[in-house]
């Protein structure tokens, strides 16, 4: 038997409305004390004297999912959270546009700063998410994680 897990991924990049309509569903909350944001960033890095111009992502989507859901269960077995989003972009992302969000709330700020350091570099190390820098000349490498 399958298991269908949540979709993490929006194609391109994430958008501040986005961003600002998932929080504002958390305002009303009253047993929420504290809110921490990660906002990934694409870096116009230079790199052998070409600049980055964006970053395609592709993923094993189904796999990633299921990484995506497995962190995000760790981290509520771990921490006292009220709730979390992840979401992650798809598809071509360009420098200074947002690649990745992740939104933690608990009852305590203490536990908002560890568990959002959790959740980012579980991230990092475990999903199956990888990324093509395309330069401004528009030749590609596969990015290295940093």
């Amino acid at each position: 038997m399958s298991t269908t897990y949540k979709n993490v991924f929006k194609q391109g990049a994430i958008s501040s409305e986005f961003i600002g309509e998932s929080i504002a569903k958390h305002q009303s909350k009253t047993t929420i004390g504290a809110h921490n944001i990660f906002l990934g960033q694409v870096r116009a890095d230079v790199i052998e004297d070409k600049k980055v111009a964006a970053i395609e992502y592709t993923a094993y989507e189904d796999m990633a999912n299921k990484k995506f859901h497995d962190i995000r269960e760790a981290t509520f077995d771990k921490f006292n959270l009220t709730c979390m989003h992840i979401y992650h972009s798809l598809g071509e992302v360009k420098s200074g546009e947002i690649c990745l969000f992740v939104f933690v709330s608990s009852p305590r700020r203490k536990e908002v700063f560890k568990a959002l350091e959790y959740v980012v570099e579980a991230i990092k190390a475990d999903v199956p998410v990888f990324g093509k820098e395309i330069f401004e000349d528009q030749s590609t490498q596969w990015k290295v994680n940093s």
